[in-house]
């Protein structure tokens, strides 16, 4: 998950996915370059500006040689102040190339930060544009969250991976390759020396950290789970007394904390025989070659200039080794992470028309036609099973029966969340697939049950029936709704905060709200699920009124538990397993004997046959 500061921390990074370093896969993520545009240049800029920072470091050892050298150095012409002179010409040295180290520096690290946010940015919103315009089946098989990591998390380690690991990484493997070559050129023997000790303790380290890294985050997962032991304990605090599972959430808790405890202390002693490792093997390695480049200063084989020069190039070189492997760790996460956001952006979408402005108005006639229907996720389960049924333009039209016999599948249809199997569906005699996406929905509106509103104002809520709607619109759609009254009470009134998902506001309220945005909306074909059947009973009426002032002169699809709610209903259609099993009005349907509509009837009000 991305921390709330847009950056990820060490142990969130290690937690995502990485991708083989392949040439298959980097080709796939030069991708990226198409969302840069015009601010291509900028790369290339930053690369001038890396080489500019990789040749002040391959200097720099050189002259710090050059300068520690003197200190030892002697002869006919070397006096002191011949020194002191040599001395300040190099430290006059120095300071230019840290001057130049940091311009190139400042430079690579602004140019390359540019780009990569030019980049990204365009990524996001082309990322998102695809995103919300997938159908229902794509989110029906993903959680939220996942999708919101790959826009998050994902975006933020190839912004991570594209400003710094990229440039560290060309820098790193150029030093290596480098300090490598001069270092053979200076003393071939000191060279297989280093490289025959260096480069294993280096391989040898990064497991090391590879294995401590693995302990951590085992230590990390147990304390989360210990976590949710917490939470769950303390949100169901009621159950756990009632059932007296106090000493069982106790046992619970005390066997993770024992977890977590072996972990930490394991972990404890591989860092500690780490620090042990580096202390006395890499320190020691670098002794030993010091020894090795005083003996052959002192039996003249190498200049005391070259043989510190030589000190700090191994030291370099050895830190690159040490640092790559954790830069090709990053581009192999933004390698995964790359292709988790290019799914998104390839994915098959639904027609919709953004740029559309007018919509072709329907009358509101349906006709299902033998429809069959199973969600992607089920294929092997039909949820509905040769429904026919037709419902003319303004009339109601009543779906009950048991949960899970397709009630809600029938609404989803209608709104073309999905493709059908077999059948078809009709408006004013067309086939639904044949009408612009964009301009169907714009003739229909859904007040459902569980109503989201968005984490704004009131009226900005109301105000996604019509974007454009002026505030007349907006507060005549509010006391047609019977919001008026309850959102004039509020300090703030219209600009009223909601809170996320609507908090702050009771369920019927929210409702209403929703009601309101419906009326705004001015559909011909209005769906109605479940809207009252989770509120009481004053709540009940009011929005039944508002919902009641809503249908007149719509096609009405109202899905229903409450079937004192759907008794004026021009038809009721009964359906159980996916079947339609009775249809009728409710004085036609009551008649029936053995009905289920007259069985559900019993259950919910007084009924003497």
């Amino acid at each position: 998950m991305a921390k709330r500061g847009g950056r990820l921390n060490a142990n969130e990074s290690d937690d995502l996915p990485k991708a083989k370093l392949s040439w298959q896969n980097i080709k796939k993520s030069l991708r990226l370059f198409s969302f840069v545009g015009k601010h291509k240049w900028k790369f290339f800029l930053g690369l001038v500006f890396l080489a500019g920072t990789v040749y002040t470091a391959l200097t720099f050892p050189k002259l710090i040689g050059n300068l520690m050298g003197l200190v030892g150095s002697s002869g006919e012409n070397i006096t002191k102040d011949f020194k002191l002179d040599a001395a300040l010409d190099i430290g006059k040295k120095l300071l230019i190339l840290f001057a130049f180290q940091a311009i190139f520096s400042f430079f690579r690290v602004v140019t390359f930060t540019s780009f990569t946010e030019h980049m990204l940015a365009s990524l996001r919103q082309v990322a998102f544009q695809k995103l919300i315009q997938m159908p229902m089946s794509f989110f029906s098989n993903r959680q939220v969250a996942e999708l919101n990591s790959r826009i998050a998390s994902d975006i933020i380690q190839i912004s991570e991976t594209f400003t710094t690991s990229i440039a560290e990484f060309l820098r790193q493997l150029i030093i290596i390759i480098g300090g490598t070559i001069i270092i053979c050129m200076m003393s071939w023997k000191m060279a297989l020396i280093m490289l025959s000790i260096i480069p294993i303790i280096a391989v040898i380290t990064l497991f090391f950290a590879k294995y401590i890294r693995k302990l951590s985050k085992q230590v990390q997962d147990k304390v989360a789970d210990s976590n949710i032991i917490v939470g769950e304990g303390l949100q169901g605090i009621t159950n756990v007394k009632t059932f007296t599972n106090e000493n069982f959430e106790i046992q619970r808790y005390n066997s993770i904390s024992k977890q977590i405890l072996e972990l930490a202390i394991k972990g404890g002693i591989f860092r500690g025989a780490f620090f042990s490792f580096i202390i006395f093997c890499l320190f020691g390695a670098i002794i030993f070659i010091v020894y090795v480049g005083i003996t052959m200063t002192l039996k003249g084989e190498l200049p005391a200039a070259q043989m510190m020069s030589f000190l700090m190039y191994t030291v370099f070189v050895a830190a690159s080794i040490g640092g790559i492997a954790e830069q090709i760790a990053s581009i192999q996460r933004a390698l995964g992470a790359t292709e988790r956001v290019m799914d998104i952006i390839d994915g098959k979408i639904e027609g919709i028309n953004l740029s559309h402005k007018t919509t072709e108005r329907v009358s509101g006639n349906i006709s299902f036609d033998k429809v069959s229907f199973s969600y992607p996720s089920r294929p092997g389960f039909m949820v509905l099973k040769e429904v026919s049924f037709t419902v003319n333009s303004g009339q109601m039209l009543a779906l009950v029966g048991p949960s899970g016999s397709g009630k809600s599948t029938i609404a989803a249809l209608l709104l073309r969340f999905y493709e059908l199997q077999s059948g078809k569906i009709s408006i004013d005699g067309k086939d639904i697939s044949s009408y612009d996406l964009t301009d169907y929905r714009n003739n229909m509106a859904i007040v459902p049950q569980d109503v989201l509103l968005f984490g704004g104002t009131i009226k900005e809520n109301i105000a996604y029936g019509k974007l454009d709607a002026t505030d007349a619109e907006i507060m005549e759609a509010a006391r047609q709704a019977n919001a008026f009254e309850f959102i004039e009470s509020f300090p703030e009134k219209f600009e009223t905060k909601v809170g996320d998902r609507g908090i702050q506001l009771s369920g019927g309220q929210r409702q209403r709200v929703a009601i309101a945005r419906a009326i705004l909306k001015n559909p011909s074909i209005l769906i109605l699920d479940e809207a009252t059947s989770s509120l009481d009973s004053e709540s009940e009426r009011l929005v039944q009124e508002a919902l009641d002032k809503l249908m007149v002169g719509r096609t009405s699809i109202v899905i229903a538990h409450r079937l004192s709610t759907i008794r004026n209903s021009d038809k009721i259609i009964v359906l159980e397993h996916g079947k339609i099993r009775e249809s009728g009005t409710h004085a036609e349907l009551i008649q029936v004997t053995d009905g289920l509509y007259r069985s559900l009837s019993r259950l919910q009000f007084d009924f003497v046959s």
